[in-house]
Order: C-alpha cells, then structure tokens, then sequence
C-alpha cells in the first residue's frame, strides 16, 4: 500500500500523528458531506425511500469491514455514550455482581456502568497495569484473565487501549467471559478502520465505534454492533423509524408494538441524517477498497525503525505483540523532560497527544516515512540535549 496523503487535504507545514485525536477528512468525504447539504435545498430531491436506503448500504459497509453476517446487527448511532447506554439498559446485573473496566478507560465507557452499578448495589473492579517495564502488555492481559469470576457480569474494554495502544486479548477474554456467564463489550473507536476486527472471530455482546477517528468519518456518528444477548431488549430511546413497517409513511399512524428486525430497535431517532450518513458511508467504503489489514501492515512498516532507535535512545514502547502499529505511547525515561519534548515538538510543527507520562503517536495512511523520521530525530536529540546539559 502506499501514502495516501494526495486524498487529503493536510497543511504542508504540519506532520499530523494525532489521528486518535480526530482523523483528517479524506476529500471524497468532504464531497460526500456537501452533496448532503445541497440535497436538502430542496425537499423533492428526498425521497420517502432515502430514509432507509443509505442507512442499509452503511450497514452492509460496515459489516464487511468488521466481517458481521447479519447487517441488521448494525445500528447508526451518535455517539460511543449512546450505544454503550444501550447496552447498560439491557445488562442483567444483580448485587454483589461486579462489571471490569481497565485503568484509565475512556470515560464513555466507564460512566454508564457506574451508575448501572450503582443502582444495583454492584461494583467495578478496575484492572490496572502491572507496576514493570518489561512484557507490561502481556501481564496486563494475564491479570485481567485472572480477575474475571462467576460474579463478573461484563467486562467493557477497548481493543487496544485508547492512550497508548496496548492490545488487549479479546479472543482469551472472550472465552473467560463465555465461561462465566458474562457479556463482553467492546469500544473500538481507536481500532476498528485500522486494525482488523472480526465479529464471527470475537462474537462481542456489543461492539461500539465512534466514526470521527480511524473510521475517517464526521464528528456526531457512529456505528454499533449488537449481537445475540441483547435481542429483544429495550433501547434508550422510542421513535418511530425503528418500528415494523415504517417504511410504509401511510401508516404511520397505525401504531406498531413491534420493532425493525435484528438489532435496529437500538438506531438513534432520525438516524437517515442526509449529512452525516452518505458521509461516513463513504469513509468506510473506502476503508474496504484499501482493506484494513493493508492499513495496519502500512503503519507498522512506518514505524518499525523509528521504534528500535527510539527504544535504543532509552524510550519505552510496549513489545510489539502487545501493542497496535497505529497508535502506541513512547513513554519517557528519568534521562527524559516532557515539558522539554512538548516544547520541542511544538517548534517543529508536530502534533502528537500526550497521556500522563506517555506521547501517543498515532499515525495513518497519510503519513510518510520523513514525517516519522522528523519525529524521532526530535525525540532522540532531546535525550542527547539532557546528557549533554552541565549540572547546575
């Protein structure tokens, strides 16, 4: 695969690693956006048809690019909080029962179950990562599959975690989970659209993406799965596109207990958005023609020499089969400053984010091997300038 970057419209002056900050907008994107807009100029160009048919192309999209059988196992929705409120609405959750986060969860997926939890007298347990710098990917993992009993009721965690990238055994978990009776759900806003996912493979409760960051869509949309667990379950919201044959405007008024097949009784109300739909509809077609092992396999060439140097200059960064070639966190030595680096990246016009004590560097397909290299001479002189600094 090569660099992308021409189908997108970056400024020259800046090298742009922050794509779990918020992805770029790929030009035909853009378009895609516009064309909704003029759309509703006027009203005759939307037809009573249009309400429906994007949506169930968007979600035949979507399931190829996470391998789901069943499209109407896909929903659009707003926002991560959404589709995770969905599921805490639905979760069977007792005294005394406990539902596992990790350390440091995005907070998306950490409020809903607090107040779950607190208004069943159950608990969160927290797994944190192992106080060591070596192999911390793996024993994290190992501890999390430890801590998971008969009176765990979920575990609600990311693919890989969403400040430094360390990947997370969904398959191991899965099957921990399955063993004691407990759903797994799963935040893949920072994976899914760069690191294969596979629904048949993990079979998650629930699999919940925002579609604004490596799904290349806009802000205000995103994607859910829901799988078999949550079937006829109660949404957070009625409203009437999510009723049987609502396709049929006429009668409407003739009121229908009944919901839309699958899982589509989770859509957000107004779920057609003529903006926002044809939009990440085509971000995530054009994630299935470049394919998203393609993808990953691009930013791991990317980075795969700039990590050794940066590792050899006294870096830390997780072991490789711990960690996604996307996003990953370099975390500092004693021998390091983070004022200092922050200062220096500035300078060069670098934008990376910064996680407590670790810089997330999270490239994509627009990115060169030079801007990396930029970077890492960065990076590398600043524990050069240290060493080299007389003490006071």
């Amino acid at each position: 695969m090569n660099c992308k970057k021409s189908e997108f419209q970056l400024d020259p002056s800046v090298t742009y690693l922050n794509c779990a900050y918020m992805s770029p907008q790929l030009n035909r994107v853009e378009e895609a956006g516009i064309e909704g807009v003029r759309r509703k100029r006027n009203p005759i160009n939307i037809s009573g048809e249009l309400f429906f048919s994007e949506t169930e192309e968007l979600r035949r999209e979507y399931a190829t690019l996470i391998n789901a059988r069943d499209p109407k196992r896909i929903v659009v929705i707003p926002s991560v909080s959404y589709g995770m409120a969905n599921v805490a609405r639905n979760l069977p959750l007792s005294k005394g029962e406990n539902i596992m986060v990790v350390d440091e969860q995005f907070p998306s997926n950490i409020y809903p179950w607090r107040r779950l939890a607190d208004e069943n007298d159950a608990d969160i347990i927290t797994i944190t990562p192992p106080e060591t710098k070596k192999k911390r990917g793996k024993k994290w993992n190992e501890k999390i599959l430890k801590s998971i009993t008969p009176k765990t009721k979920m575990v609600a965690i990311g693919n890989i975690h969403w400040a430094d990238g360390t990947l997370f055994n969904l398959k191991a978990i899965r099957e921990r989970t399955r063993d004691v009776g407990a759903w797994l759900v799963i935040d893949g806003t920072q994976s899914v659209g760069a690191l294969p996912f596979d629904v048949q493979e993990i079979e998650p409760d629930a699999l919940v993406c925002a579609g604004y960051k490596w799904l290349m869509g806009p802000y205000s949309i995103g994607l859910a799965y829901y799988g078999p667990a949550l079937d006829g379950g109660t949404p957070v919201e009625e409203n009437w596109i999510n009723r049987y044959e609502s396709e049929n405007f006429a009668g409407l008024v003739s009121y229908n207990d009944s919901y839309q097949p699958g899982a589509l009784r989770y859509e957000v109300g107004e779920h057609s958005n003529f903006i926002l739909v044809p939009m990440i509809l085509t971000a995530v077609r054009q994630l299935n023609s470049w394919g998203i092992d393609n993808i990953q396999a691009y930013c791991r060439e990317l980075i795969s020499e700039s990590v050794e140097k940066l590792l050899d200059a006294g870096y830390r960064i997780e072991d490789p089969d711990y960690r996604a070639s996307h996003l990953f966190g370099v975390r500092l030595s004693e021998d390091h400053s983070m004022e200092a680096i922050k200062s220096a990246l500035e300078k060069e016009n670098i934008v990376v984010s910064f996680r407590g004590d670790s810089i997330r560097v999270s490239p994509n397909v627009y990115n060169t091997g030079d801007e990396i290299d930029i970077l890492t001479e960065v990076l590398i002189s600043q524990g050069r300038d240290l060493l080299n600094t007389p003490s006071q």
